[in-house]
């Protein structure tokens, strides 16, 4: 079952509360690909090399992918990528718990080490023209949160820190993550 982990960068930012995902502009995604076990990242003009991996793909594996990645990746797409399987781990994570947890938090405490920034940070870099550093925090994001899945499929628990610092862990039901779904995807591209 091929599997794409993946996470967005944008060019430009947005203020805090609810974004407007229609403003924001990718400047860089990037992915894991399970079938190459392999990092990439693709730049906004670079998208039509990503669309060829994510039509043939059985499942997309993000942390608020369907909230904000998809929706804005989808702006940029002829199709209509949530046809595609989605795992998206905060949700799974609010669903089990009741509350978001930032992926900092989650990988801190399930794998021992944070993130290398956030994404304000990266809005500021990619302005500043340092776009290989976004480049790497993207992959970097991309890293942890198949770090974080593939502890969950094997651990069937992940972990956090709850407001004193502590380190609770709670089970998450990964059953359905690997069951392949019959897709009626909407391939764009010529193969």
């Amino acid at each position: 079952m091929r599997t794409v982990v993946f996470d967005i960068e944008t060019s430009n930012d947005w203020t805090w509360g609810i974004p407007d995902l229609t403003k924001l502009d990718i400047a860089v995604v990037a992915i894991h690909d399970s079938e190459t076990n392999s990092f990439s990242s693709f730049e906004q003009s670079e998208l039509g090399k990503l669309w060829q991996i994510l039509e043939k793909t059985d499942v997309l594996v993000g942390y608020n992918s369907d909230h904000f990645d998809i929706p804005i990746l989808n702006r940029y797409y002829p199709g209509d990528l949530t046809r595609i399987k989605s795992i998206d781990l905060l949700k799974e994570v609010k669903n089990t718990i009741g509350r978001r947890l930032k992926l900092d938090n989650l990988a801190q405490a399930t794998l021992g080490r944070g993130k290398i920034g956030d994404g304000a940070q990266a809005v500021q870099w990619w302005k500043e023209g340092l776009y290989e550093k976004v480049k790497e925090y993207c992959i970097d994001d991309v890293r942890i949160t198949k770090e974080i899945y593939d502890y969950a499929l094997k651990n069937g628990t992940l972990k956090y820190k709850d407001l004193t610092g502590a380190i609770q862990e709670f089970k998450i039901k990964t059953s359905e993550w690997k069951k392949k779904e019959a897709v009626a995807m909407t391939h764009t591209l010529p193969f």
